[in-house]
């Protein structure tokens, strides 16, 4: 473990007792007591969670835009200040290198947000990709830290964290208010006079916030937080339950439903491809091309009972293999197994009838809608 990378909150994570694991290098907590309480936690009040091994990357300059147009799959010189927007950053065989967050801070400055595990290969296209435009692109993962708050209380966290304020410039957003911030918008911030960006984002289905500050004051925030949420019933959360929680919502993992090998189109991500923006750009001739007749495609499966088709588990009808499952777990919040398979075309329908072989024994499964959960809204 000579090699394992800790996050800036590591001890705080230590004192309260966590398990950990490794998750593409890093030593990040898997729970902290019960994945189920910590699951449910989050749905029904509110959780915290420390995503610091996520990879952030600036893009400034004049053609900051109309570089990340050609970089990556989306319109991203089309955000408005403070939006945020989800893509694909594809290789030119239309595949994904990754998925990601792209956020407009500036006039000239975009912030790229990578899944951990792909940081280096989002880097290096990046990289690759800035040649002939007048465009920077600087990694500052190490020096930036993460902190997810989600859940129904997470505003009411957030607006009763002693030190946290918006910044003065707030004002001049289309939202100006936490409470009146909307998804995938954000806000700045302070806290205890650092710069904090706070953004209406998440991966659990919930609502919530993701507060991106530097790691040396990761530490500091994250108490506060967590202070401010003794009243709501917050509790520290580790990857497994955001595993399940990401799984009811049908949000993809990198690594299990996106890879080298799958196509936007595959994935159901067809429309996260803006073919209709103007210029070139890297993925796009093989985007526009029809996926083969028998291309695999990403369906939702619901079974009964409660045995859970899990990860590399093979999909069958009759004694023909048709597919495998990507995720699966017994679901928390709705009670009975769920699934994403790649599947034949053939029997991707909704309501086909498939087999998932469960160690041995052969588990009906439906093929169903995403997302499992949808949050109710007020």
């Amino acid at each position: 473990m000579t090699d394992a990378r800790y996050s800036p909150l590591h001890d705080l994570h230590v004192g309260l007792g966590a398990s950990f694991t490794d998750f593409a290098g890093w030593q990040m907590p898997v729970r902290y007591d019960s994945d189920l309480a910590e699951h449910h936690a989050v749905r029904e009040r509110v959780g915290m969670f420390d995503i610091s091994h996520m990879a952030e990357i600036s893009v400034t300059g004049s053609q900051a835009g109309e570089f990340l147009d050609f970089a990556v799959a989306g319109k991203m010189s089309a955000l408005a200040l403070g939006q945020a927007k989800y893509t694909l950053l594809l290789t030119e065989a239309g595949t994904v290198i990754d998925d990601l967050i792209i956020y407009r801070l500036g006039d000239e400055h975009w912030l790229v947000v990578a899944n951990a595990g792909n940081r280096f290969a989002a880097l290096d296209a990046l990289k690759a990709r800035v040649a002939g435009f007048s465009a920077n692109v600087v990694d500052q993962s190490d020096e930036t830290a993460m902190i997810a708050v989600q859940g129904p209380s997470a505003l009411a966290v957030l607006e009763s964290t002693v030190g946290l304020s918006l910044s003065d410039t707030a004002a001049e957003r289309p939202q100006t208010t936490l409470a009146d911030l909307k998804y995938y918008w954000t806000l700045p911030a302070v806290f205890l006079g650092h710069p904090v960006l706070i953004a209406r984002t998440g991966y659990t289905g919930e609502d919530g916030f993701e507060l991106y500050i530097d790691s040396t004051e990761a530490a500091a925030l994250w108490t506060a937080l967590a202070q401010a949420g003794e009243d709501h019933g917050i509790v520290p959360c580790g990857l497994a339950c955001r595993d399940t929680l990401r799984l009811e919502a049908g949000m993809p993992l990198y690594g299990h439903e996106l890879t080298l090998d799958i196509r936007p189109a595959q994935a159901g991500l067809g429309k996260v491809v803006a073919l209709s923006k103007e210029g070139d750009f890297v993925g796009r001739s093989a985007s526009e091309q029809d996926l083969p007749a028998d291309a695999p495609v990403l369906v939702a499966l619901v079974g009964d009972g409660k045995r859970a088709a899990r990860a590399d588990y093979e999909v069958f009808v009759g004694d023909d293999k048709i597919g495998i499952v990507t995720s699966g777990a017994l679901s928390p919040t709705l009670g009975f197994p769920i699934a994403l398979a790649y599947v034949h075309p053939s029997h991707a329908a909704e309501g086909s009838v498939v087999d998932v072989d469960v160690r041995g024994t052969r588990i009906p499964f439906t093929v169903s809608t995403l997302p499992f959960y949808r949050r109710k809204k007020d």
